[in-house]
């Protein structure tokens, strides 16, 4: 018996029907290899090279943390962006989100403003280069991943779509 074998006999003792094993076996498999390209971060870096920015993939996050799309963070997009903000919607440590600013303020993308609900506190926003560049980049990333889907038949999209956003839903718990 081969490791999976016995995971899965463990995994079937402990409750699981044969049919969940089986998928939980072969989902957590394709997420790993998943996880080893999207690490790689390839959309982001070929839309570096593309748009010949002087910009780095983690300012990328920064910059579209900023913008909050809201298709990406939901309805906390709408509000003004703090360095607080930026740092819990890319789960980074807040000192890390206010250098990561500090940097991109320096290189004419942010500019920190007065909040317009409460004056004592200040928020950051994207300049106009900062909004051509969000824009730019996801622009490109979307094309691609359309362009992958452009020969998948509606049915699959259709069905692919809400379950990816599902059960990405479980991971973020």
């Amino acid at each position: 018996m081969n490791n999976d074998e016995e995971l899965k006999a463990k995994l079937i003792a402990d409750g699981l029907s044969e049919r969940v094993a089986d998928a939980a076996l072969e989902l957590e498999a394709t997420m790993q290899r998943w996880r080893r390209r999207a690490i790689q971060r390839k959309p982001e870096r070929q839309a570096i090279e593309v748009l010949n920015l002087d910009l780095d993939v983690p300012q990328l996050d920064v910059l579209t943390a900023i913008r909050a799309p809201l298709v990406e963070f939901g309805p906390d997009a709408g509000q003004e962006t703090m360095v607080a903000t930026v740092a819990q919607r890319l789960a980074i440590d807040p000192s890390r989100a206010s250098r990561m600013i500090s940097d991109l303020i320096e290189a004419g993308y942010v500019s920190r403003d007065v909040s317009q609900s409460d004056a004592r506190r200040t928020i950051v926003v994207l300049s106009e280069r900062g909004e051509q560049v969000v824009s730019q980049v996801r622009a490109l990333k979307i094309r691609l991943v359309g362009e992958f889907l452009s020969d998948w038949d509606a049915k699959d999209i259709e069905t692919f779509a809400p379950l990816l956003a599902r059960f990405s839903e479980w991971s973020g718990k």
